[in-house]
């Protein structure tokens, strides 16, 4: 699996794409296949204040519950609809479904978050 460059990592196996002082948010193509199929995914509401590292919400599969965790902190903008009724979204295209958008508070933080390369020796 290639991870797509523009896109920065967690350790936690989530993903940000950061555009000025926001970031889209959602999970690795690797998290995807740990979890299997997902049933259903809770995600928070629009003006949810979250720290880099705090859980935002949970994915839930046939196999198990995973907690999503914020890579950055900042204030949720927009969260993904789709994903409520569609929640096999996330199985089909993991780097093309965003869950929330996020207002970025603290722009040195996604710097610190792994680059693809360094995401993809993490999960070998």
């Amino acid at each position: 699996m290639t991870y797509p460059a523009n896109l920065k990592y967690t350790k936690d196996h989530e993903w940000i794409d950061v555009t000025g002082d926001s970031g889209r948010v959602g999970i690795t193509d690797y998290a995807q296949q740990q979890l299997g199929d997902v049933v259903y995914v809770e995600l928070p509401e629009v003006g949810t204040k979250l720290k880099a590292g705090q859980s935002f919400g949970t994915v839930e599969s046939v196999k198990a519950v995973s907690d999503l965790y914020a890579p950055v902190s900042g204030e949720v903008l927009e969260v993904n609809g789709a994903l409520k009724t569609n929640p096999e979204l996330l199985n089909q295209n993991p780097h093309g479904n965003w869950m929330i958008v996020l207002k970025i508070a603290d722009a040195a933080e996604p710097a610190a978050l792994l680059d693809a390369a360094q995401y993809a020796t993490l999960v070998k």
